[in-house]
């Protein structure tokens, strides 16, 4: 039997920061490709944009602090976090928005820190929640999907919108998101929560037309095409899935269990993975490794209480969509998952 022989720490693994990044990325396409798809080429050009924003803001503040800029930008950290937060807001979101949400994930949320494995929250969720309670209403002009939309739009009324608030044959958002039914679409999330706090039931709320029994028509889609590029990246070993696994079992668990107490005004765990974030969530934010747990234990933790908040926040807060809150949150709590959850020394006993 011939032995190979490693040296410390036994780690096999040989990619660097830029690779796993990369990897990362390559892992969203099926995901964007959905998303655009449905939801139109504005995905593409907030993607462009918060990319281009990214880069040259790392850029100007690396320069100012006189650090190795080349090999800093090559780790595509900034590009990855750029692209998070483009495919989290509406595809047609005025372009100011994401350049300034982007300027926000990197100048503050990242380089502010310290850059890249010093920043404490992660940075796209940083862009996103500072967004969303600066400009409410264009974080939450979502269109419906196309197959619903009454009027259509393609990639040139893609770039006026983003550049001018108008497509190229002069229809404004609010006219975009009008739906075939002559109603103004919401997403299924939305939907479900307006209609509840108004005393209808959730089998009423179903019968909107955005919804295809529980799953909002384009979002389920959506969902499934980033759940196949999170299990590309736990089969390539770039994530582990202590924290997907995790978190998508906490989700599933807390709100079955409101679910089996009251159906009517509960919604199923299926409901809560195949509409909204949470699979991104999973898969590609709350799994970031800089700003997550780092022990095994900690991550299961990290990951479970994530899914909780998920719920919590869904269920009894103001914002239908909770990721981004619930992952903030567990940023701030990282430092004493990984404080309690360090395993024992060899050769030295549990205190």
């Amino acid at each position: 039997m011939k032995l190979t022989l490693k040296s410390s720490p036994h780690h096999h693994n040989r990619r660097d920061t830029g690779q796993v990044m990369r990897l990362v990325i390559y892992a969203c396409i099926p995901g964007i490709i959905a998303q655009t798809w449905y939801f139109g080429f504005g995905t593409l050009i907030q993607v462009f944009l918060a990319i281009v924003t990214a880069v040259v803001t790392e850029t100007i503040i690396l320069e100012l602090r006189k650090k190795n800029t080349e090999r800093v930008i090559k780790d595509y950290s900034a590009v990855l976090a750029a692209l998070l937060l483009a495919i989290s807001i509406p595809s047609f979101a005025p372009w100011w928005v994401i350049v300034i949400g982007t300027f926000f994930s990197i100048a503050i949320v990242k380089q502010l820190y310290g850059g890249l494995g010093y920043n404490m929250f992660n940075p796209a969720m940083g862009g996103y929640v500072m967004l969303l309670i600066s400009f409410p209403m264009q974080m939450t002009s979502w269109l419906p999907p196309l197959s619903l939309a009454e009027q259509t739009h393609g990639f040139i009324d893609a770039v006026y919108m983003v550049f001018t608030g108008y497509t190229s044959t002069g229809f404004n958002i609010e006219q975009l998101r009008i739906g075939v039914d002559g109603v103004t679409m919401a997403t299924p999330l939305d939907s479900v929560k307006t209609d509840l706090s108004q005393g209808f039931t959730l089998t009423e709320a179903y019968t909107n037309s955005i919804f295809s029994g529980i799953y909002g028509q384009g979002w389920a889609v959506v969902s499934l095409a980033y759940l196949l590029g999170g299990l590309m990246l736990i089969k390539t070993k770039v994530i582990s899935w202590h924290i997907p696994g995790s978190m998508i079992l906490a989700a599933v668990l807390f709100s079955g269990l409101f679910y089996l107490v009251q159906p009517d005004i509960y919604a199923s765990p299926l409901f809560h993975l195949m509409n909204g974030s949470l699979i991104i969530g999973a898969f590609f934010i709350a799994t970031d490794p800089v700003s997550g747990a780092t022990t095994v234990k900690g991550r299961v933790i990290f990951g479970a209480a994530i899914g909780l908040w998920i719920i919590i926040i869904r269920v009894w807060g103001g914002y239908p969509d909770a990721v981004a809150f619930a992952v903030l949150i567990m940023n701030m709590a990282v430092p004493l998952i990984d404080y309690y959850t360090q395993p024992r020394t060899y050769g030295h006993k549990s205190s």
